[in-house]
């Protein structure tokens, strides 16, 4: 396994300081957001550390020089748009995108490209997944010929105006069961943050044990849930009125036992830290000081496979 961090954290900070940060720090990988610099969805916040718009060959040999020289490597690719989404001209950037994502791949000598699969909160769940069977098999048929893999997480994606369905259907294993009954492919799988299930009130290790064989990535985020908000709104309140997002070992979940299951089940890839954690946003400094509490409380339960860089 290899420690990472997701570098939407550090979004003031180029590439070669990230990774530069990331070699301080003592991790052995990144996550590097890799949004396009323009498109509709600037307005949520998108970071680019990557712009992959037009790569070439020169431009991926500039890129792989950088994490050699720093001896960090990419985790994957990262980019949380909404191929399902409600809003067509963002569900077509999106989906265009993911295709120049997966063409851009294997120039970076990198398998693994995560994001959301979207969803229009306007339709039912068996709307949705039609919609998918008509969406995503192109894009797992062009990610299994350039051999590369899709990890979808599962944040539902709420908001006031979207709950209670989200704009990313892949939220539970109910769901996970569906979308991959109906694309069977090893190239599609989970990037699995168990922050999203305890933030549902849900078990966020048994999951790991079922789908073992689609985890290709892992977010380390930690949830807490408040026991006196949550009886005071209930559970069809938006659940982050009840709960906060936290780095690793500041919630509920017990990461040794998440590690454990994660050894357990023979998963060799990387654990990157998604810093959302009010307590550690604003400056620099302070963001920096959340990725090493998240790196201290984790470094001793990951097995160090040697093999940063």
């Amino acid at each position: 396994m290899q420690l990472g961090f997701v570098s939407g954290v550090l979004n003031d900070l180029g590439f070669d300081e990230v990774m530069a940060l990331a070699a301080r720090e003592g991790f052995d990988c990144v996550e590097v957001m890799c949004w396009p610099p323009d498109g509709p969805d600037k307005k949520f916040g998108s970071v680019t550390h990557l712009d992959l718009t037009n790569l070439t060959p020169a431009m991926a040999d500039d890129i792989l020089g950088v994490c050699d020289r720093h001896g960090v490597s990419i985790s994957a690719l990262g980019f949380y748009s909404v191929p399902l989404s409600a809003d067509r001209e963002q569900a077509e950037a999106a989906i265009a995108y993911l295709h120049t994502l997966i063409d851009a791949a294997p120039l970076l000598r990198q398998t693994l490209i995560n994001t959301f699969v979207g969803a229009d909160y306007r339709l039912s769940m068996d709307e949705n997944l039609k919609l998918y069977e008509q969406v995503w098999p192109d894009i797992v048929r062009h990610a299994e010929d350039q051999g590369v893999r899709i990890g979808i997480e599962n944040c539902p994606v709420l908001n006031r105006n979207t709950w209670p369905f989200g704009v990313n259907l892949a939220h539970s294993p109910a769901v996970w069961r569906r979308m991959f009954d109906a694309i069977p492919s090893a190239s599609l799988g989970l990037n699995y943050d168990p922050s999203h299930m305890a933030m549902q009130l849900m078990d966020p290790i048994a999951p790991l044990r079922e789908f073992a064989d689609r985890v290709l990535h892992v977010h380390a985020k930690d949830m807490r849930v408040d026991p006196d908000r949550l009886n005071d709104v209930g559970s069809l309140a938006l659940p982050m009125d009840r709960s906060a997002a936290k780095i690793p070992g500041r919630g509920d979940i017990d990461w040794a036992a998440l590690v454990a299951t994660l050894c357990e089940t023979g998963y060799g890839g990387a654990v990157c830290v998604e810093c959302e954690d009010a307590d550690f946003g604003g400056p620099l400094p302070r963001r920096t000081q959340g990725l090493r509490i998240a790196r201290d409380t984790l470094r001793p339960l990951i097995p160090n496979t040697g093999l940063r860089g």
